[in-house]
């Protein structure tokens, strides 16, 4: 009898065991792990989902789902109409996409890398840009340029440069450059509601990264400004400015810093043009030391433009040293290997510009 008993308690206390296990399953998570492809993708899908004049346009992004499979699954729930395979003329479909944004519809353009750009760039220059200036504000182009742009690895001079400066010197452009996930989708779906022409610069080398995604992320509403940098750490002795990959970087390079009493302060821009100097002026004035990082080349780069507005601004009277920049280098990516490492920024690059700037 104490036996059946036993047995009866311990099948009763593995039942009960096994319901809590479901109920603590079943209760969603306040943060996921999401890759900046899969935030991209999810972004694009809820817009589509929301906004029938939305669509995707590019090179292999319906059928084989996207170069980088970021389109996964979008052709197959809105089909041919709302995601469209084009042939490989850049300048033939971003034409056509800035023409159906002219009619009032809101595409989305992909380049398979922003380096294809190139053979487009007078349907985003003059095309897409300059016509809502030139229509004295009558006719808007709201369309988003979005694909990988920057160095990947391996792929050489032409299919490696940054395109931050080239586009973010362009009036009547805005220009984004995300991080992380949270960036990603944020910013995506603020682009794809802007009535203005939006250059989206991804990064291949994060499309797997995955990164935390708050609960309010996840939600359908939820949308980053455009324009608003972020401060990634807090820190006291030195500013670091950077986007895109080169946050990570900052943040790594920060945190072998720390240990040796260095705090640093670490804003991610997000947004190129509009360029928020507000949050760098505020804290350069905080720490009196600025290093800007970024992958692109250095003569007038990203960096060179914040040098210059803290230069023109109110905080150049709180540095107590030269403000200082980390780029790639000033040649065209070689193919080697290790020639490729020393063209771009590494965090012992980073390490070494901030104790040269505190002269530690």
């Amino acid at each position: 009898k104490m036996a059946l008993f036993r047995s009866l308690v311990q099948s009763g206390r593995s039942v009960v065991s096994v319901t809590l296990r479901r109920e603590f399953h079943r209760t969603s998570p306040a943060s996921l792990q999401v890759t900046v492809r899969d935030a991209l993708n999810q972004a694009m899908d809820e817009e589509l989902e929301r906004d029938e004049r939305v669509f995707l346009l590019g090179e292999e992004v319906a059928q084989y789902d996207g170069a980088y499979k970021v389109s996964r699954g979008l052709w197959k729930k809105y089909g041919d109409k709302r995601i469209i395979d084009t042939p490989i003329t850049e300048m033939g479909f971003a034409g056509i996409a800035v023409g159906a944004a002219m009619a009032g519809l809101r595409p989305i353009c992909e380049f398979m890398t922003f380096n294809f750009s190139m053979q487009a760039i007078d349907q985003v220059i003059n095309s897409a840009a300059k016509t809502y200036y030139m229509s004295s504000g009558i006719q808007p182009v709201s369309i988003v340029f979005r694909g990988p742009n920057g160095a990947a690895a391996g792929v050489a001079a032409q299919h490696s440069q940054c395109f931050a400066a080239w586009y973010g010197h362009c009036p009547g452009l805005k220009v984004l450059s995300p991080w992380n996930a949270e960036d990603a989708k944020g910013l995506l779906k603020s682009a794809i509601r802007d009535d203005n022409p939006v250059v989206f610069l991804e990064n291949e080398m994060m499309y797997s990264v995955p990164f935390e995604m708050s609960e309010e992320a996840q939600s359908k509403d939820f949308l980053i400004p455009i324009g608003k940098a972020k401060i990634e750490r807090q820190g006291s002795n030195v500013t670091l400015v950077s986007h895109s990959r080169y946050v990570g970087h900052c943040l790594e390079a920060a945190a072998v810093l720390a240990k040796e009493g260095i705090e640093c302060e670490v804003i991610n821009l997000r947004s190129i043009r509009p360029l928020d100097m507000e949050t760098v002026e505020n804290s350069v004035k905080k720490t009196s030391h600025l290093v800007t990082v970024e992958g692109g080349w250095p003569q007038f780069g990203v960096g060179a433009e914040v040098c210059a507005r803290i230069m023109e601004g109110p905080a150049f009277n709180y540095l107590d040293a030269p403000a200082s920049r980390v780029t790639g280098v000033d040649i065209p990516m070689p193919y080697a290997k290790i020639l490729e490492d020393h063209s771009v920024p590494q965090i012992k690059d980073i390490i070494f510009a901030v104790k040269k700037t505190l002269n530690v």
